[in-house]
């Protein structure tokens, strides 16, 4: 067991090796979760809009570069070509940040959104569930972008 995780964290994969090697079987959550936030976001009427617009992009930018990550991996582009497993660890590592600067005010806005005047009660009540599960989703896509950066750094380790 030891020895095929070695060899796995040691080598980038393409094809349908993505869905079956660490840190690589992230993409498919990651790219869930962040939907997810995306979604939640964008149904919900807040303001400030300022941490809600950082949320938006954050959440829309690290799905799209997600995407392509994973095609570029899954076509073996990536293949020949050295700094893969370093770009690897960088991508995930910027993501990783990106998200726990998102979730953190996204978070606060959420909070403070309780004794909000802005809008009507059942409203109020209503956007705050969905922003809370956002702020859920949020601190899960940020959890999965570490540990993927994580992995990413042990086998760029070992490249």
């Amino acid at each position: 067991m030891a020895a095929a995780t070695a060899q796995t964290m040691g080598s980038l994969p393409s094809g349908i090796g993505i869905c079956t090697t660490f840190p690589d079987i992230f993409y498919i959550p990651e790219l869930v979760f962040g939907g997810l936030v995306w979604i939640l976001v964008a149904s919900t009427h807040v303001k400030p809009e300022n941490p809600q617009g950082w949320v938006m992009f954050v959440s829309v930018f690290c799905f799209v570069m997600t995407c392509l990550w994973l095609f570029i991996f899954a076509c073996g582009g990536h293949k020949n070509k050295s700094g893969w497993a370093a770009a690897d660890f960088v991508y995930h590592l910027v993501a990783a940040v990106f998200y726990l600067s998102a979730s953190v005010p996204l978070a606060t806005v959420t909070l403070d959104m309780r004794n909000s005047t802005i809008v009507s009660v059942n409203d109020r009540f209503r956007f705050y569930q969905i922003d809370i599960a956002a702020v859920v989703f949020s601190y899960v896509v940020t959890l999965l972008y570490f540990i993927h950066c994580i992995l990413s750094a042990i086998r760029w380790k070992n490249f």
